[in-house]
């Protein structure tokens, strides 16, 4: 590399760094953040739980409320109990599997009342809400109910949200979103979903 191409890069990192600088500089308000993770790619779950992963290796405390899934083995769920995460977990499966929206809805409702007291507590730092867009979209839970919620949470609690098809309401209110978009899936060429990867 040329003394010239050197200096030009140099020059232009310094030009990031001082970008950067600047916007460090500029985000100075702490408050708890609400995260929404949506799309119709694979990753959702898994990029919430590893920010619960990183919060709880800060030694921040975390609680979680798993909706649809459940009923599957989890090893999330089995490595974070451990770290002493709480679960709230709906138990019920995929909705298409159960086909009973009157169970479902009842499922989602005490799932829901557990999330309440998460949201209300001091003590919580991080609230994962897995899959809770689909209990939205479904009309399972109220959007209002859990908007008043969110906005009624303690001021430093983050809340993570996944799943699908996020309500724009909720969208609009959050401080970051992440769209996780498919490009590829193995499931598509017939490729059976695989315990550890997977789910």
């Amino acid at each position: 590399m040329t003394e010239q191409k050197k200096q030009g890069h140099q020059k232009r990192m310094q030009q990031v760094k001082e970008n950067v600088d600047k916007r460090i500089d500029n985000a100075q308000e702490e408050r708890g953040i609400l995260i929404v993770i949506t799309g119709n790619g694979k990753g959702k779950t898994t990029s919430g739980f590893g920010t619960v992963a990183r919060a709880v290796g800060h030694g921040l405390n975390a609680a979680v409320a798993q909706f649809i899934k459940g009923n599957w083995a989890c090893g999330e769920r089995s490595l974070l109990e451990n770290a002493g995460v709480k679960f709230s977990v709906m138990a019920t499966g995929f909705t298409w599997e159960t086909q009973d929206k009157e169970k479902d809805t009842k499922a989602a409702q005490k799932v829901w009342q557990q999330c309440l007291l998460m949201l209300q507590d001091n003590n919580i730092d991080v609230v994962l809400l897995d899959e809770i867009t689909y209990m939205i979209a479904y009309k399972y839970l109220d959007l209002d109910e859990v908007i008043t919620a969110l906005n009624s949470r303690p001021k430093n609690q983050h809340v993570i949200i996944t799943g699908r098809g996020c309500h724009r309401a909720i969208i609009d209110l959050a401080d970051t979103v992440s769209e996780v978009q498919s490009v590829k899936h193995a499931f598509d060429s017939g490729i059976k979903a695989q315990q550890g990867i997977d789910w």
